[in-house]
Order: structure tokens, then C-alpha cells, then sequence
């Protein structure tokens, strides 16, 4: 029943729900592709995150410089469940819609999660060495 009450407390803020929201859209980011696409600061972002998967909502794994991550393998039918209608309930909120688009526009632009998990051999312009 632990594990459930801090699931639940974890879904209780606006911005872990829009952090998963982007991570249901693209299955994986790093750190500042959430910053760029909310608007929020890095600390704000790497809090959520830390919440999020101290819940046992997220995985993460490191690849080259970032480190990235997903919605985490559900433990159990019932935590699937949950997450599949939370998946449901935000593709119709307008802040996550916004947000889809945001992410959307973000990568094909060339974001992190673009050069870590699209093209990772190519280097991001912003990390090569002049």
C-alpha cells in the first residue's frame, strides 16, 4: 500500500505530470530537453525527476554525456494500468498537447535526446569543440 500511496504523491504535481506526459510522447529524454521544452530550470527538472523515480515511475541510464530517461517497466497489472490511463487522461490536456508539440518541434530541431538516441554519432553544435 506504500508503494501505491507514493505513486500517488508523486502524480500530486503539475510539473511530474508533464514531465511524464513528454516522456509517454517520446519514450526517453535528458535533463535539458524537459528545461527547453517547459520552460522550467534544471534544478526544477532534476528534482521532479528524482521524485518521479524515487516513486519507482522512472528509469534512467546514462549514454555518453546525458543521462536519460523513461517511464519505468510497471511492477505489477495494476501500476500498468494506472499508467496506461494516465498515458489516456493527458493526450486530451491542453498543457500536455502543447507540450507533445513543443517536443516534437524540439527534436526535429536537434535537441539532446536527437544526438543521443537518433544520431549518436553525431556531436550537437552547442557541444563541439572549437
Amino acid at each position: 500500500m506504500q508503494d501505491l500511496a507514493r505513486v500517488f504523491q508523486a502524480l500530486g504535481d503539475e510539473a511530474r505530470l508533464r514531465i511524464l506526459n513528454l516522456l509517454f510522447k517520446t519514450g526517453e529524454l535528458c535533463v535539458c530537453d524537459i528545461e527547453s521544452t517547459t520552460g522550467f530550470t534544471q534544478t526544477k527538472v532534476s528534482r521532479h525527476l528524482s521524485y518521479l523515480k524515487n516513486a519507482g515511475l522512472l528509469d534512467c541510464r546514462q549514454q555518453g554525456l546525458w543521462m536519460l530517461y523513461k517511464i519505468a517497466t510497471p511492477k505489477n497489472p495494476d501500476h500498468q494500468q494506472l499508467l496506461e490511463y494516465l498515458q489516456t487522461v493527458l493526450q486530451s490536456n491542453p498543457v500536455a498537447q502543447r507540450d507533445s508539440r513543443e517536443i516534437i518541434k524540439n527534436i526535429k530541431k536537434g535537441c539532446c535526446t536527437t544526438f543521443s538516441t537518433i544520431k549518436p554519432n553525431q556531436i550537437p553544435a552547442t557541444l563541439e569543440l572549437k
